[in-house]
């Protein structure tokens, strides 16, 4: 019997490869990684009196996003892509005030003064909201997708919560508007 190795395989094959054979290096030399997410259970009651319609917990630390259903019945763990620095971390109680399917998108105020070249980007592949945008009360802050991959698990946003699109397409369908949602 034989088997057809993709390039995705043979990466990940390496990958797995070069992974167990470096991390007795790695763990003896100190070298911290940076797009790991070390997912831990979170409970709802930590952070909220009720569910309310539904609760959303992101969790820039470890680099996931918790959500729970307003009766409690449904907990799920997304991993994210978070602000790049602190100063960019907004954290706090907050609560999400409007969705949009295939958003569009428009730097903001300090981003123009960084890259005065910049300029609103339409839905689509190149769009860095993703498919899918939920908005906070918090002017600018924003939980959504992403086409880029491999911002998931790493410091990669101006200040957003951002899923792999597939994911935000989910967690769209189950937050409704007025969903609280803590930033810790």
């Amino acid at each position: 019997m034989s088997h057809t190795l993709t390039r995705r395989g043979a990466l990940a094959l390496g990958a797995a490869a070069a992974g167990t054979l470096a991390a007795p290096a790695i763990a003896s030399e100190g070298i911290t990684r940076r797009n790991i997410s070390s997912f831990s259970m979170q409970d709802w009651r930590d952070h909220f009196d009720t569910l309310g319609a539904a609760s959303i917990v992101a969790d820039t630390t470890s680099r996931a996003l918790h959500f729970w259903s307003g009766d409690g019945s449904d907990y799920r763990i997304y991993p994210t892509s978070v602000p790049l620095t602190e100063e960019l971390t907004k954290r706090g109680y907050t609560e999400i005030v409007r969705k949009k399917v295939g958003p569009s998108w428009t730097p903001t105020q300090s981003q123009l003064e960084r890259y005065p070249d910049w300029k609103p980007i339409p839905p689509g592949p190149d769009n860095p909201l993703g498919t899918h945008a939920m908005y906070l009360s918090w002017p600018a802050y924003i939980i959504h997708g992403t086409h880029d991959t491999r911002k998931i698990g790493r410091r990669s946003s101006d200040g957003c919560i951002g899923l792999y699109n597939e994911k935000i397409a989910e967690l769209f369908q189950l937050c409704p508007i007025g969903t609280q949602v803590r930033v810790i």
